[in-house]
């Protein structure tokens, strides 16, 4: 089964994301969005840049 975006309200009364695993594991959260567009358009921008190379900025 492979992963899905789900928009809920939160307690704020704004509109998150976050992202499931196929497991149904949430793998991310979102920020609190104004709008149910802007939450939307948050997720689009996910699916951008999700082949983003991998900056490690940690100490080795």
């Amino acid at each position: 089964m492979a992963g899905k975006y789900e928009i809920y309200s939160d307690k704020s009364q704004g509109f998150r994301f976050r992202l499931k695993a196929g497991n149904g594991e949430v793998i991310a959260t979102s920020e609190s969005y104004t709008s149910k567009a802007a939450a939307q358009k948050g997720i689009d921008s996910v699916k951008a840049n999700a082949q983003s190379a991998v900056v490690d900025l940690t100490d080795k």
